[in-house]
């Protein structure tokens, strides 16, 4: 028996939580469920994975805290927003998962994103140092590349992001979620559709809004976008 934690309560079990860490076989581990199904992560392999090993190491575990959190996928999609089609993709490692729809379904099962992103479950209260380099890359697409920068801090009410947007030719898709965004544009030139309204920001321009209306953003004059995003 397992509860919403994760935590195991058969007899004799060791008791871990999704994120705590031991050693086993003589490498240090990462427990994403109980030792009656022993399903760990050596630290360090995420580093080595092609792109596709890791969506579908995240999307292993999403269907797996959900399962743990008794969601069905129905339910996710409809918290989402979005087709349970397009969720059973996220799952299945078939499509990469957006940073709103992955702080979505933190918020779902109640849990970090770091723990959806890492199998690390986030304990730092205080305060939390994310030094250069170490930023973890939670959206990879042609055009995207998210990073974390503050995936170890628990409880978090808001998710900061060093986002970079490389030009692309045509329109990308639209898409909402529920909340708020800010975004400050450190390089580059940055056009964002909000609600079908166009805002062209430069470099030390910056724009709050109701993330809730579809958007999207665009980077101008053939040269990438680098961005300070905060979703909350």
């Amino acid at each position: 028996m397992i509860d919403r934690m994760g935590r195991c309560r058969q007899m004799n079990c060791m008791g871990l939580y999704p994120g705590d860490r031991l050693k086993y076989a003589g490498e240090a581990v990462t427990i994403l469920h109980c030792e009656h199904r022993i399903y760990c992560r050596v630290q360090g392999m995420l580093r080595g994975m092609t792109m596709k090993e890791r969506l579908d190491e995240i999307g292993s575990r999403l269907r797996e805290l959900r399962d743990l959190n008794r969601v069905s996928p129905e339910e996710m999609a409809e918290h989402l927003k979005v087709p349970v089609e397009t969720y059973n993709c996220y799952e299945d490692g078939k499509l990469d998962i957006p940073a709103s729809i992955l702080i979505g379904i933190a918020r779902k099962l109640n849990v970090d994103t770091g723990l959806l992103l890492t199998g690390e479950e986030s304990k730092m209260n205080i305060f939390t140092v994310t030094r250069k380099g170490e930023a973890v890359e939670v959206e990879r697409r042609k055009q995207y590349h998210y990073q974390s920068l503050a995936r170890k801090f628990a409880h978090k009410k808001a998710e900061p992001f060093i986002v970079t947007i490389d030009p692309r030719k045509g329109s990308p898709s639209s898409y909402s979620h529920p909340g708020q965004e800010f975004e400050y544009v450190l390089e580059g030139t940055l056009k964002i559709t909000i609600n079908k309204n166009e805002v062209v920001l430069n470099e030390g321009d910056c724009i709050f809004f109701d993330s809730s209306y579809d958007h999207y953003m665009e980077a101008l004059n053939d040269r990438p976008v680098k961005l300070l995003a905060v979703v909350m």
